[in-house]
């Protein structure tokens, strides 16, 4: 029974569920709706070690919520992290990227994997989609939620919309799976085909163990104890103390009055205090901002390693940061680049591809067979020294496809009668080579019909008569330079070297082979198409 007219589907494991189930998003149940009233409690709010470890533990128990709001007090707090965040998420949106048939593709499997490129090129939120899913890599996960609808009988997503990491919890009899928070012990199971359900792996370990967040926390949490303390050296001891004095027998309220001239006084540059008081300004404590600041700095090059793996792509101290230095750390970013990517091609592959071509296409037969995402991370060789070095390899018997030369330089290959780039004397000739074969074929042709209406004998013997007839002018001037070269030649020596100098025009004699080789190959043609 086909499940599109059944009302049934089933999912990358087999599973069956109902088809009509992926028009209403599973976060619009009423038993979820305490989800949409969640806000975050800003666990960053007078963060310590004990504190933050405590979210970190529990996390690893199952309870996520606190780990991913403290991920997201940090990213807006610290502005290193998010810079760094940033360069490390947007890189992955000009990458280009592509739909790839499955290995030794039927002709069938090809047309749906062109249509399937039509479907996601024609997904105008799709740059996004690829921005969402990068947010898995400070949380360690990020969940996207797909509204299905139909155009003209083909599947299409409506809307793919971020869900807060907070709406899920870890399922305690599988740590690696994600549940949505219900009221439940364990949770409810994302819906199939509703969901972009990426995990990025920055290291092994269990899902809530996964993220940035909790190599970040640490150097986080060190690096704002150094920006307060910085923050309360510059407000009070860089200022000079203010010393009030009050004369013996001073009531409370000339003391509270002498006080009050005392705090204002550094911030406002003017007081009055009673007749008998005095206000004395000593020096400022000794100190400086080094100590802060160089906390400050090493906490923030521990978090560039963490997110790009290197700390020459974001700062330079004017010490080490040397261009080659730069080079190799650029090298890595791109080398975390292109895990980064692969990990996502990875998860679009399995929720969004495959059952896109599950429910729109006629050659699915089994998940293994789908088409996959791909990003095309490939680094375009020099043109120049490629091109210097191929024909040398060519003229020494490699047998180089030309299809790999393509790939390797990054330029399409042209399909159809679609235009080419030539050098411009090359085009005009390949012009007039056309012209001119043209020609012969239609001079082939009436030779045929002519020699077909003179006799009814075997037309081979036809051609070689009327090749020799055609010839016959030809080799009569050829014979007649030679004799005139030996008529008027003195000694053998003379006559070699008359030979030598003889330029003999062979363009008629060519011309007349090409005639009659057209002509027996179209015969040859006519004579297996007319069964003969």
């Amino acid at each position: 029974m086909d499940p599109k007219t059944s009302g049934y589907q089933y999912d990358q494991k087999g599973n069956k569920f109902r088809i009509k189930q992926l028009k209403t998003p599973q976060t619009q149940d009423a038993k979820l709706g305490h989800l949409h009233k969640h806000y975050a409690e800003h666990p960053s709010r007078g963060l310590t070690p004990a504190k933050l470890a405590g979210i970190l533990q529990r996390a690893e128990q199952g309870d996520l919520i606190a780990q991913c709001e403290l991920a997201e007090d940090m990213e807006e707090k610290d502005g290193h992290i998010f810079s760094e965040l940033q360069k490390r998420r947007l890189c992955m949106k000009s990458v280009p990227w592509k739909i790839v048939p499955p290995r030794n593709p039927s002709a069938a499997e090809q047309r749906d994997t062109e249509m399937l490129q039509e479907l996601f090129e024609d997904m105008t939120f799709f740059d996004q989609v690829l921005f969402d899913m990068s947010d898995a890599i400070l949380k360690g996960f990020s969940n996207q939620e797909i509204s299905w609808h139909q155009e003209e009988k083909i599947w299409l997503p409506q809307e793919i919309e971020f869900k807060d990491p907070s709406w899920f919890r870890v399922n305690p009899n599988n740590r690696n799976e994600l549940m949505l928070r219900d009221h439940s012990e364990t949770g409810e199971a994302l819906q199939p085909f509703g969901w972009i359900r990426h995990v990025h792996k920055t290291k092994s370990g269990y899902v809530s163990r996964n993220g940035l967040a909790r190599v970040l926390a640490w150097p986080y949490l060190f690096k704002n104890f150094s920006v307060r303390d910085l923050a309360e050296f510059l407000e009070i001891y860089g200022l000079p103390l203010r010393l009030g004095k009050y004369p013996t027998g001073a009531s409370p309220d000339e003391k509270m009055t002498l006080l009050r001239a005392v705090m204002s006084i550094g911030h406002n540059a003017g007081g009055i205090i009673p007749k008998g008081m005095d206000i004395e300004f000593q020096n400022a404590a000794s100190g400086g901002k080094d100590p802060f600041e160089y906390m400050v700095s090493l906490m923030e090059k521990t978090e560039s390693k963490a997110i790009l793996g290197g700390t020459l792509t974001s700062q330079a101290d004017g010490k080490s940061s040397t261009n080659a230095l730069g080079n190799v750390h650029n090298e890595v970013r791109e080398e975390l680049r292109d895990s980064d990517l692969m990990q996502l091609a990875s998860t679009l592959t399995r929720d969004l591809v495959l059952p896109k071509y599950m429910l729109n296409c006629r050659s699915f037969e089994k998940p293994s067979r789908s088409p996959r995402f791909e990003f095309d991370i490939t680094e375009a060789e020099d043109m120049k020294a490629f091109s210097e070095s191929l024909p040398g390899l060519v003229g020494l018997g490699f047998r180089i496809p030309r299809s790999w030369g393509h790939n390797k330089l990054q330029i399409p290959e042209a399909k159809g009668d679609e235009e080419v780039l030539t050098l411009p004397g090359a085009a005009a000739e390949n012009d007039n080579q056309e012209q001119k074969e043209a020609a012969l074929k239609k001079q082939a042709i009436t030779k045929i019909a002519a020699l077909k209406q003179k006799s009814s004998t075997d037309v081979a013997d036809l051609y070689s008569k009327q090749l020799a007839d055609d010839m016959s002018p030809v080799l009569k001037n050829f014979t007649d330079e030679i004799q005139q070269l030996v008529d008027s030649a003195e000694s053998w020596e003379d006559l070699q070297e008359s030979l030598a100098d003889l330029n003999l025009s062979v363009d008629e004699a060519t011309e007349v082979m090409q005639q009659a080789l057209v002509a027996a190959q179209l015969s040859g043609q006519h004579e297996v198409n007319e069964g003969n």
